[in-house]
């Protein structure tokens, strides 16, 4: 039965809940605060990640956030400030690093991840977008000291186990795959199970077809206030006008939880802000690859190179700390010794905001006190790369099909 549904939210996970549930014959409206050109959809490193099964909130993350909390170059920044919410997804984050709840989350990802690169195929292959750039090289774990390569191992070890197709490679193999750009590297774990695309690209053409298609998309335009009548959302009060539907799905990113509150509604997520630089010069870099002790991510995209990086906690803005692009650019000369970032290239850097739940995975599906809302937020670093994935789960969840997953992992209102 075809309904109406609200889409709060024009991020990757918003358009792509958009797109399914409009192919499932939906009558769908997204909404966005901002004219979608900007924001973590627009300047993440564009990874599909199937290798990304750790999540954020592991062992040790805490004790790293405390020593770099006073470095504002820091891979991983907690800006100190008192905040009754981060103080309290802080706690729930520390209590979510834990082994057992890491080992539980693994296998749950790499599904997810799996789901969602099968789909970014199904939608290349689809013709939909048009063409659109969608390679599937791997992903290179570049690490210059041999305590960094062999904590990698771990990891590779665990995704073998799990089936994914994983490469140890020598710094021999290493230039041997990458034999155009000089690499200052020990050596690289090989994710082959990996691919990317140029969110620059995939975005604009989503919103493209999506309008053609009879999706409304409307810009600029901020929710304001959601009204409620026996845990039903009657109303969505924008700065622009009031719309009535019979479904509603959150994909507000970082701004998620301030819309919950307006539900009464207490959803923990934290902003957390990457920056990235584009390089429109030849690098010579045709893998895409995270230089591992400065968590720093090199993605060859369509018409240039973009390095990306650092997880700063430090409340939704849009400042750019020179001192992390900083950080950045000189961790891309330290492993690719003939590339330098100029002066221009730095000004130029962007930032986005990431949505962070406190064990690192999304909130998806129903919550338990709202019946016609659908959560879509909390994707952390992996928001691109599960985008299709979570729209497909959304419109399996609103027309109440069996997901393909289990999503009780993903519960909005799990207990942290």
């Amino acid at each position: 039965m075809a309904k109406s549904i609200i889409i709060i939210g024009g991020g990757i996970v918003g358009l792509s809940a958009a797109y399914y549930l409009h192919k499932d014959g939906h009558q769908v409206t997204v909404i966005d605060k901002s004219d979608i050109s900007k924001g973590a959809s627009f300047v993440n490193a564009g990874y599909i990640t199937p290798s990304h099964i750790i999540p954020l909130a592991s062992p040790g993350m805490i004790a790293k956030g405390i020593k770099w909390m006073f470095n504002s170059s820091s891979p991983f920044y907690m800006k100190p400030r008192f905040d009754s919410d981060f103080l309290k997804w802080s706690w729930y984050f520390h209590r979510a690093s834990t082994k057992e709840k890491v080992a539980k989350a693994i296998p749950v990802i790499k599904d997810i991840n799996l789901i969602s690169r099968e789909l970014f195929e199904e939608i290349k292959v689809s013709g939909d977008l048009g063409d659109f750039h969608l390679e599937r090289k791997g992903l290179l774990m570049l690490y210059k000291t041999a305590s960094a390569g062999e904590e990698e191992l771990k990891v590779a070890e665990k995704a073998k186990y799990l089936g994914l197709e994983v490469q140890l490679l020598d710094k021999e193999k290493l230039d041997a795959i990458e034999p155009q750009v000089k690499i200052d590297a020990l050596g690289a774990i090989h994710y082959e199970c990996d691919g990317h695309t140029t969110p620059t690209e995939f975005m604009p053409k989503m919103i493209s077809y999506l309008k053609s298609a009879g999706v409304v998309v409307k810009t600029n335009e901020e929710v304001m206030d959601i009204e409620l009548t026996n845990n039903t959302i009657q109303q969505i009060i924008t700065t622009k006008d009031t719309y009535k539907a019979d479904e509603i799905v959150l994909a507000a990113g970082s701004w998620s939880g301030l819309l919950s509150k307006k539900m009464n509604i207490k959803l923990p997520i934290q902003a957390g802000k990457g920056y990235r630089i584009n390089m429109e010069r030849p690098t010579g870099i045709a893998i895409p690859a995270i230089l591992m002790e400065a968590k720093v991510a090199v993605t060859p995209m369509k018409g240039f190179t973009r390095f990306a990086g650092t997880m700063e906690f430090s409340g939704i803005n849009e400042i750019i700390r020179k001192e992390r692009v900083g950080a950045i650019a000189n961790a891309v000369t330290d492993f690719y010794p003939e590339i330098e970032i100029n002066a221009t290239e730095k000004a130029e850097a962007k930032s986005g905001m990431r949505p962070v739940s406190p064990d690192g995975l999304p909130y998806i599906g129903r919550g338990n006190s709202i019946g016609n809302l659908t959560f879509a937020t909390g994707h952390a670093m992996m928001g691109w790369s599960l985008g299709p994935a979570t729209g497909k789960l959304v419109a399996e969840v609103i027309a109440e099909k069996k997901p393909s997953m289990d999503i009780s992992p993903f519960a909005p209102m799990r207990r942290f």
